[in-house]
């Protein structure tokens, strides 16, 4: 239940987003910097009387509002901050490594966020507005940005915001943490070692880029590893790295480069492996020809539930693409060994399987080869002696009962 003080505290922040508002659309107009002097005295131009405390509020909220995400800048900037949501209306939410919460701050309604939202896309150049009423785009500082303006959101604009992790997390760190039991970090080690190509699969936020890098980080210093992604997010520890960005179109639809033509730059450039980022779509055509091009030791990832559902996975992405499911199957054999599983788990993320891919019947399946239960134990699954003869090391689990 709504109270007083909560419909107070709403229409100051209402009130105080208004000022921000006048006080930077004064600032455009005259053609200054979001400086202390200058912010001063538009404030006093707009006829904004604050002490200097508000004053000073006033000066970070207006150099967010040009520069940065506004109010949310602060739970951007905030150590451990993962994710910043705003709902319909103005809600915030924030996860900061220990599971989504509420935050203290709440937007101004609507008209609030769907600014917010439009000027964002528009630093991206992307365009979010009807024609185009929602937006996939990296904002300069790497942050993710997901908006969904109404009818499409009844409720009224979502904005997503994923910050980059700052930190990159080696295996050992993975190790320690939990995230990876020590038998399964042997297993990757040993993947990165004999050039084994592979997929980390798992749900939003479970962690795939945080152990592809770690992976990643294992390739030995002499390699060159070339990097392709739709929104860059992997930064492997790695003495050479080659990042490929696709770029899309601007606000006319024009200049758009895709993955496609990336991995035939990427080709040309004497990859020792062949990296292609997150694929959510049709770019699932590109990612497996990347894998078939006879760099051992390749990797990507992908959304799936589950190891076992990654081959219906790539069907269904495939599809969007043209792409039948015997072609993809065929690729699928002949370019990728395994499939490294991610899951949440509480306010965690681990590694849940490692599986490999095999044929039956002419389709490719992916044989659970390593589990990891709930609790924390191991237990090996059908294909764990195929994935021993492609390691040439013995995976230690014990039988699964």
């Amino acid at each position: 239940m709504r109270t007083a003080d909560d419909d107070s505290a709403r229409n100051s922040a209402r009130d105080f987003a208004r000022d921000v508002e006048r006080v930077r659309d004064r600032l455009a107009r005259d053609g200054a910097d979001p400086g202390p002097g200058a912010v001063a005295a538009a404030a006093r131009a707009e006829g904004v009387v604050l002490g200097a405390a508000d004053l000073l509020r006033l000066l970070d909220a207006v150099g967010a509002a040009v520069a940065g995400a506004g109010r949310l800048q602060p739970l951007l900037r905030a150590p451990g901050t993962t994710d910043v949501l705003v709902n319909g209306g103005g809600e915030v939410w924030v996860d900061d490594g220990r599971g989504l919460r509420r935050a203290d701050l709440a937007l101004a309604g609507e008209e609030e966020v769907r600014a917010l939202a439009v000027r964002l896309a528009a630093t991206a150049g992307r365009r979010l507005d009807e024609a185009s009423p929602f937006v996939d785009a990296r904002l300069g500082d790497g942050t993710r940005l997901h908006a969904v303006l109404p009818p499409l959101a009844p409720d009224g604009t979502h904005l997503s915001l994923r910050v980059p992790a700052v930190r990159r997390f080696g295996l050992e760190e993975l190790e320690r943490s939990g995230a990876v039991p020590a038998a399964v970090g042997a297993v990757l080690r040993a993947v990165v070692a004999r050039r084994l190509s592979f997929l980390v699969s798992g749900g939003t936020g479970s962690g795939k880029t945080t152990l592809l890098q770690a992976m990643l980080g294992l390739v030995p210093g002499t390699e060159r590893v070339v990097v392709v992604e739709d929104s860059g997010e992997l930064r492997p520890d790695h003495p050479h790295v080659v990042r490929l960005e696709a770029r899309h179109g601007n606000v006319e639809g024009r200049g758009a480069v895709g993955l496609d033509d990336l991995v035939r730059q990427a080709l040309r450039m004497r990859p020792d492996r062949l990296v292609v980022g997150e694929c959510r779509g049709a770019e699932v055509r590109d990612l497996l020809a990347a894998l078939n091009t006879g760099h051992a030791g390749g990797a990507g990832t992908v959304h799936a539930n589950a190891a076992a559902d990654v081959p219906v996975r790539l069907h269904a992405l495939a599809a969007t693409a043209g792409v039948e499911a015997a072609v993809v199957d065929a690729q699928l054999l002949a370019g990728v060994d395994v499939v490294v599983h991610v899951r949440r788990r509480g306010r965690g993320r681990e590694v849940a399987e490692v599986g490999v891919v095999a044929g039956e019947r002419g389709r490719a399946v992916v044989l659970p080869a390593l589990l990891v239960d709930p609790d924390g134990r191991l237990r090996a699954g059908p294909g764990r002696d195929r994935l021993q003869v492609r390691l040439g090391v013995p995976v230690d689990a014990p039988d699964a009962p």
